[in-house]
């Protein structure tokens, strides 16, 4: 066994409730953004395809869960929807949503997969929406109410928490560019909400300390390490200034308990600080993270501006580097996405040595492939032997930092199912497990599927 993994190691895959459970309008569930956006503009979603049934697991989690057994998962993220459980946002607790959950968890256990639990992925209540979402002091306490209502309700079964799941993408894809609802684009109220979800983060993981659980509360972030186009002083301060608006911004006050300060005069200079109280820094700095979840598909490669933005244009990241495309890269073309494996060994050793080499796992890393039917063998399942060797890769730079004492503790795909993917609908299927649309939300497991039974069996390939 060339590359042996350490005792205990985490071998699963993340995926979300929105995006799995399906059941959007029954017992009790109310609109999340989502399903308002839809209402309102069905044409920016691929093929119109909307967020309404995604993949049925709301009906089908038995049978997922011992699919999940049987591709060899030990743990396994998804997250609890808000608007489920708590359907206006605050006040009463859906009975039917706890049903639900309850029975997820105590599915999962007798499996012997690990529940890790998420609680936002991206789908604020539209109710909270309304109130001016995580821009409002009244959504974040509304966001801590849910958070430990949930630690109350299922902590008792569920041992690690997260609070949220790329916190960066509500901010840039909601309030910057146009790419998800409510389609603002305004960098000033972008710096609002960043803060708003940090501070909700602070308070949802001093709540879980105050309960005395017997468990872990982190966050799940998507980390995309800056590359300089050179070692020009210029490039080396664009890939600088990228990586503390996409990464650190969030990173250094989850495990630091402050932000950066090259940030923050960067904010400071351009009026574009967020309102906050001076208690809210306490908060942030004394409520840490015990673990982290990294999300990782991609690097960015960024050079030096070549062009000044026009004046009145509305102020972007982007105004202080330009992206750059390295030539000959490889790539995932049906995503657009470069494939750089020796990023998530760069992640793990910046862990190490920048932030107290805190526990973390690998909480997303995946490939998503436009037209997978055409792979389906004789025997009738989907032949992914490039989701394999995407796979490998990666987990090869990954063993290679373990070995030099990354503190990293799992590895989970993006993702168990083909799920409903927010604007992209089913365009690109990630899953070990096939989902047929067509024939009733069938399932059939994958080669990558049967591989990583193996891989998992093995610890290690």
């Amino acid at each position: 066994m060339k590359y042996q993994f350490p005792e205990n190691f985490w071998w699963g895959s993340a995926a979300s409730g929105p995006q799995t459970e399906g059941a959007a309008d029954v017992d009790g569930r109310k609109p999340s953004i989502w399903d308002y956006w839809y209402e309102i503009e069905p044409g920016r979603f691929f093929n119109g395809v909307g967020p309404k049934n995604t993949s049925n697991f709301y009906y089908q989690y038995k049978e997922d869960i011992a699919l999940m057994k049987e591709t060899g998962h030990n743990s396994f993220r998804t997250s609890i929807q808000w608007s489920r459980l708590i359907p206006d946002g605050i006040g009463e607790v859906n009975p039917k949503a706890v049903e639900f959950y309850n029975n997820v968890i105590d599915e999962m256990l007798k499996q012997g997969v690990e529940p890790f639990m998420n609680l936002y992925h991206f789908d604020m209540p539209l109710s909270m929406q309304e109130k001016g979402g995580f821009e409002s002091r009244e959504v974040i306490e509304a966001y801590v109410t849910f958070a430990e209502t949930c630690f109350k309700l299922f902590g008792d079964r569920v041992k690690y928490w997260f609070t949220f799941n790329e916190p960066i993408v509500p901010v840039e894809a909601g309030y910057l560019y146009d790419m998800h609802y409510p389609n603002v684009v305004d960098f000033k109220r972008a710096a609002q909400v960043a803060f708003g979800t940090t501070l909700a983060h602070a308070k949802a993981v001093k709540a879980y300390h105050a309960l005395d659980l017997d468990g872990k509360i982190g966050i799940i972030l998507n980390l995309t390490p800056s590359y300089p186009r050179s070692q020009n002083p210029a490039d080396l301060r664009a890939a600088h200034i990228a990586d503390l608006f996409f990464n650190r911004s969030f990173l250094d006050p989850v495990t630091r308990g402050k932000f950066p300060s090259d940030l923050v005069e960067i904010l400071r200079e351009r009026d574009f600080l967020p309102n906050y109280e001076p208690e809210d820094l306490e908060i942030i700095k004394e409520n840490t993270v015990d673990i982290l979840g990294v999300n990782y598909y991609q690097p960015r490669r960024v050079k030096a501006k070549e062009n000044m933005p026009h004046p009145d244009a509305p102020f972007m990241p982007e105004h202080l580097f330009d992206n750059y495309e390295m030539p000959f890269r490889k790539m995932n073309p049906y995503r657009g996405w470069e494939i750089y494996e020796q990023a998530i060994y760069d992640i793990a050793i910046n862990l190490r040595d920048n932030y107290g080499n805190i526990p973390f796992f690998i909480s997303e890393n995946g490939m998503g492939v436009e037209g997978e039917e055409r792979y389906r063998n004789s025997e009738g399942f989907i032949e992914d032997t490039y989701r394999i060797e995407f796979i490998e890769s990666h987990l090869k730079w990954l063993h290679k930092a373990i070995a030099e004492g990354a503190n990293c503790h799992g590895y989970h795909l993006w993702t168990f199912m083909d799920c409903w993917s927010w604007a992209n609908a089913y365009k690109n299927r990630y899953g070990f497990v096939e989902v047929n649309l067509d024939e009733n939300y069938k399932r059939t497991v994958k080669a990558s599927g049967k591989w990583f039974k193996t891989l998992t069996s093995q610890n290690g390939f």
